[in-house]
């Protein structure tokens, strides 16, 4: 009796639901996991491999999925040819196993293969340092920098005076070479990039003696980095067209410039805000009264209301940081006013606040003050007072 196969959908371990794309995902797991190649002499992964297959081929297949959905296995006895009977001739299994030969032989269909056509250089990174202030109002910026130019020797082809490069052998210009391999469905194509010419379809045989055969000298240059206002610590400018420069005709790539920017004395900065604490004394904050608060755009006089007490707020509008989107919009500096108590007084001033004591009749918690300076608590048990503190 023949042995009574099990539900496609159950072999891919996906749900009769399941679209084209996890049907794809489920067998190419599979496929890795159970292929031949993988397992030399292992019966039993080749049979899970056929299985796979088999389902695979039939789910991944519209009109046989339907078919399939509607009759079972029953819509498929008697097939010729294939493994086990069933048959394979219409299933496309190209682009699985290119995915997954490119996985086992460091290759496939999807190589890191290029054609020999423009590609953009690579971008370089550098840095700046600059100050709170210029990262606010933007500023000029100087970087130096080690970039690629032509050979003047070769004009950047890298052949030897009287010589030129010549066309790969291997390839024959292509830049890309085909290998072949035997898979269980037939012979599946890799495309890889031609070792001999790195994929540019030239082969230098008589190299320049200044670039050594590169097409380019490294030089020393100094640009001009423009920063816009606004900027933040750890963004970058990209400069265009001042990377690596580009094979095959391409362009170069581009330089990204972070900014470092240096800390502040006096202020903080949260986004497009600005932070910072004002000291007030305290007959500002009791009597009220105009102080000088500095900004970035430098002091500004700020009037005081009577009866401010510590760790008030004040929000100065559009004294902030400039968006980098529009130069025109800014943020807001918020100040924290900080009355401060002076600690150390003369005498005139001691009697001047325990008359300011009196008359407001502002002691709060104090006790009584004997004259000495010395406080008082009730009567002790021996009849005495008892001194607390001087």
């Amino acid at each position: 009796m023949a042995e009574q196969k099990r539900d496609y959908y159950e072999v891919l371990g996906v749900d009769k639901g399941a679209d084209e794309a996890a049907i794809k995902k489920a067998y190419r797991v599979l496929a890795k996991k159970y292929h031949p190649d993988m397992n030399p002499g292992d019966a039993e992964a080749e049979k899970k491999f056929k299985e796979a297959s088999e389902a695979y081929a039939v789910l991944s297949d519209p009109d046989k999925k339907r078919q399939y959905d509607q009759f079972g296995h029953a819509a498929f006895d008697g097939g010729a040819g294939g493994a086990g009977g069933f048959d394979f001739s219409g299933a496309d299994f190209s682009d699985i196993f290119g995915d997954i030969f490119g996985d086992f032989f460091g290759g496939g269909r999807r190589s890191s293969a290029r054609n020999n056509g423009p590609m953009k250089g690579a971008n370089i990174r550098t840095s700046v340092r600059i100050t709170f202030e210029e990262a606010v109002f933007g500023c000029s910026k100087e970087i130096d920098l080690t970039v690629k130019e032509t050979c003047k020797t070769c004009n950047g082809n890298g052949a030897k005076p009287g010589t030129s490069p010549e066309t790969c052998t291997k390839c024959g210009g292509k830049g890309q070479v085909v290998y072949t391999q035997q898979s269980f469905f037939g012979t599946v194509r890799n495309v890889q990039a031609c070792p001999d010419c790195q994929g540019s379809g030239k082969v230098i045989k008589e190299k320049c003696p200044d670039c050594r055969g590169t097409g380019y000298i490294p030089m020393k240059k100094r640009y001009a980095v423009e920063i816009p206002a606004g900027i933040d610590h750890g963004q970058s400018v990209r400069q265009p067209g001042l990377g690596e420069p580009g094979t095959n005709g391409g362009p170069r790539g581009d330089v990204l410039v972070e900014v470092i920017v240096g800390r502040h004395p006096i202020f903080q900065r949260q986004d497009f805000n600005i932070y910072s604490t004002v000291p007030v004394s305290f007959a500002v904050a009791a009597l009220g009264g105009e102080i000088f608060i500095d900004t970035v755009d430098g002091k500004v006089i700020y009037d005081v209301k009577a009866g401010t007490q510590t760790d008030t707020k004040v929000r100065l509008k559009g004294k902030g940081v400039p968006s980098w989107r529009n130069k025109d919009v800014r943020g807001d500096h918020y100040v924290t006013l900080v009355v401060t108590v002076p600690d150390k007084l003369k005498n005139e001033a001691k009697e001047l606040l325990k008359q300011f004591d009196a008359l407001t009749g502002d002691t709060l918690n104090a006790t009584k003050s004997s004259e000495d300076g010395e406080k008082d608590t009730k009567d002790g048990k021996d009849g005495k007072k008892k001194k607390f503190w001087k």
